[in-house]
């Protein structure tokens, strides 16, 4: 009966616990990842103790590893999730929301004959290492790994899907 009021119950009833994370906790630290995202190895890892912290929670997952509770839940890690919304940034530039602001942003890679999806950007070359680790620098090198499928999707939607699907072999 004492469990009944304990103020955790919501968190580790899985129905309650899972939306409440997903509504509450993971959006900020993920809200314009594109332009605040973090670099240094410690921050990253920070981040990511806020998930680990939370997957801790669930009732049924205590004695699983992080990898193996992110495959149980269906999710991915905080840095997957940040480069899947470089990706989906990167894909409105050129074709969808953005497309108007986003024309000087990347340029199209002309040389690339039939590897590959057929939309390679062009990498650039910087002096200084702090530049690689632009928006506009560091989703180049992701973006060329798509496949064609992805990259043409016809809309944001589709590209969504199919990006979900190829997540898991990046980085």
């Amino acid at each position: 009966m004492g469990d009944l009021n304990h103020p955790d119950i919501c968190w580790r009833d899985n129905t309650a616990g899972l939306p409440l994370y997903s509504t509450l906790v993971r959006p900020p630290p993920e809200y314009c990842i594109q332009v605040w995202g973090p670099q240094c190895k410690k921050d990253v890892e920070l981040l990511e103790q806020v998930q680990r912290r939370a997957m801790k929670m669930i009732r049924g997952l205590e004695r699983l590893s992080y990898d193996d509770k992110l495959r149980k839940l269906g999710w991915f890690s905080l840095e997957k999730r940040r480069l899947q919304g470089d990706l989906i940034a990167a894909f409105q530039y050129p074709k969808g929301d953005y497309k108007k602001v986003g024309e000087g942003l990347f340029t199209r890679a002309w040389n690339d004959r039939t590897r590959g999806n057929g939309l390679k950007l062009k990498e650039g070359i910087f002096r200084l290492d702090v530049r690689k680790k632009f928006f506009t620098v560091r989703v180049v090198r992701h973006w060329n790994r798509l496949p064609r499928e992805a990259v043409a999707a016809p809309s944001l939607e589709v590209f969504k899907a199919r990006l979900d699907g190829t997540l898991g072999n990046l980085v």
